[in-house]
């Protein structure tokens, strides 16, 4: 069992990196593939697997393969979107920790589970961008509209893909028992 999923979750860093490539920008963070699989790794890896997968993800960045939407390295922890990335993170794991444990195969729980992790995601990289644009760029910013360009425009469409990955989750959860 833990070859299969050391397997899917070098499967889902790929899924993930290449979601990094499939965007379309709009303000300031380009809209990506990345949340829809980082959202799916948590459904299906679990709490465990699920944030190792965006780990794994996140380590062969900053080591600098081009895997982020801007490229790679060290050095990327000083763009505006860094903070995102490592609420990949935490979003895998409150994914795989809530869903693991309401061990429910409907689609309300496994979608509240997504939108909370969600909410956490955006509790990492919303004053993580503040922090880099004020305290690194030394640029003033009005706040709200700050916030607003990161998170208010984004959250409908996070929305919308956690209802798509909760809904993906219980259709192939009886394949992957088998799988796994």
């Amino acid at each position: 069992m833990k070859a299969k999923m050391m397997i899917l979750c070098a499967i889902f860093a790929a899924l993930i990196a290449v979601g990094a490539f499939v965007e379309i920008n709009v303000f300031i963070i380009p809209i990506t593939l990345q949340t829809f699989f980082v959202i799916l790794a948590g459904l299906v890896l679990g709490a465990k697997w699920g944030p190792m997968s965006v780990l794994v993800y996140v380590v062969l960045g900053l080591l600098g393969l081009p895997v982020f939407t801007k490229g790679g390295g060290i050095f990327y922890i000083f763009e505006l979107t860094f903070g995102f990335i490592l609420g990949f993170i935490l979003c895998a794991f409150i994914i795989g920790l809530l869903c693991g444990r309401m061990k429910s195969e409907k689609f309300f729980p496994c979608f509240l589970s997504c939108v909370l992790g969600i909410l956490c995601l955006y509790l990492a990289g919303v004053p993580y961008a503040l922090a880099i644009k004020t305290l690194y760029l030394r640029e003033n910013v009005n706040i709200l509209p700050f916030i607003w360009s990161l998170a208010g425009i984004y959250l409908v469409k996070d929305i919308i893909i956690c209802a798509i990955c909760a809904y993906i989750r219980i259709k192939i959860k009886p394949a992957l028992k088998r799988f796994i």
